[in-house]
């Protein structure tokens, strides 16, 4: 076998992998769709998969393994919400990689400065779909902002752990199907 043809089938084998990662992850989603309390625990599982992309393969594949699944979701998931806090989030574990690089305080600033931005876009969105702007006073939004920046620090701690726990234990075993 060429050299050539090993890489096409290295590359073959990647994208099948993607492909998978990608069904799986709208799957996922589309359950939370369903129970209607579980839209971000499967927003940040869905996202999850992610993460392994990042570990096995690295820069491209899990940008698209992203918006291959938040696209998909948003098409095909019976309830929109656990879609849109996918599509809005779930590139965070992408991006986590290259913060967590960077000294901890800088990546400690960039981090609050992405969830507050993402939080309020997805709150402005959902506020225009619903018209929940004209009902809903300012203590409203505080508590809001306050309970999903909590949320979303503890999913970065969640991921940590998760990523923790995946390289140290479960890595060897799942790396055979990569």
């Amino acid at each position: 076998m060429s050299y050539h043809s090993k890489e096409n089938s290295k590359r073959t084998r990647r994208i099948a992998v993607c492909a998978m990662i990608i069904a799986i992850g709208v799957v996922i989603i589309s359950l939370g769709s369903l129970v209607e309390v579980l839209d971000l625990c499967t927003a940040a599982l869905a996202s999850f998969l992610t993460v392994l992309v990042v570990i096995e393969y690295g820069h491209g594949y899990p940008w698209a393994v992203y918006a291959a699944t938040a696209v998909l979701a948003l098409l095909l998931a019976p309830q929109k919400s656990p879609a849109m806090v996918y599509a809005a989030f779930g590139f965070y574990p992408i991006v986590k990689e290259k913060l967590e690089r960077l000294p901890r305080g800088l990546a400690a600033i960039l981090k609050c400065v992405i969830f507050v931005v993402l939080e309020a876009l997805l709150i402005h969105v959902a506020d225009l779909l619903t018209g929940a702007d004209e009902l809903l006073g300012p203590l409203y939004y505080v508590a809001l902002y306050a309970l999903g920046f909590v949320t979303l620090w503890l999913l970065d701690v969640a991921l940590t752990r998760m990523i923790t726990l995946y390289l140290r234990k479960y890595r060897e075993r799942i790396r055979r199907l990569f």
